[in-house]
């Protein structure tokens, strides 16, 4: 959730492209703000949080939601997707590992139509661009997107731009650059519901 481009995400793309961004941490992260309730499961209690965000966005009738995760994130979201299809747009993976997802999770998406686009750094830690075009090629639709010069924690600000780029481009569905600047309202940061 605090991290920097969640963080980024959460500031510039609602101001610089009109898309909302909630952002939260599984049980048992810890981050500047402190550690989630509950302990860290490997993929399987944490179920339960994305069950709940993804509640939470339908109880409020949030138009247009879509599924990002980040690392760990991604997992859950390929885990957990497909059970709940109806209910979200597409899916935007950052930096999957794919150590927690069994082939079997990754063939449900093949039984439903929302779009996944994986965006993978050239030089990722876990995964690289070619292994991710293998890896992906199980599921029909899955578009793998390289980031060149890019590492697993989009550090740098040319990489956030290039990674928040895309996810405004593959939500709106048309190609998008981000302004570099911005002068309107700015809100403070809301931590609480």
């Amino acid at each position: 959730m605090d991290s920097h481009v969640y963080k980024k995400a959460s500031f510039r793309l609602p101001a610089l492209a009109n898309i909302a961004v909630l952002r939260f941490n599984t049980r048992g992260t810890s981050s500047i703000r402190g550690t989630s309730d509950g302990v860290f499961d490997g993929g399987f209690a944490e179920k339960k949080d994305f069950d709940a965000i993804l509640d939470y966005v339908l109880g409020r009738a949030l138009p247009n939601p879509w599924l990002i995760g980040w690392s760990f994130g991604t997992e859950l979201v390929l885990k957990y997707g497909p059970a709940r299809a109806n209910e979200f747009t597409g899916a935007v993976l950052l930096s999957p590992p794919l150590h927690r997802v069994h082939p079997a999770e990754m063939a449900e998406w093949n039984t439903i139509s929302n779009p996944l686009y994986a965006l993978i750094p050239e030089h990722d830690d876990y995964l690289q661009p070619a292994q991710a075009r293998e890896r992906f090629s199980a599921i029909n639709r899955a578009q793998v997107i390289p980031f060149e010069g890019c590492k697993h924690l989009w550090v740098g600000e040319k990489s956030v731009n290039a990674v928040l780029n895309s996810i405004a481009s593959i939500v709106l569905g048309e190609q998008t650059v981000l302004p570099s600047e911005y002068s309107g309202p700015v809100a403070e940061e809301i931590t609480e519901p």
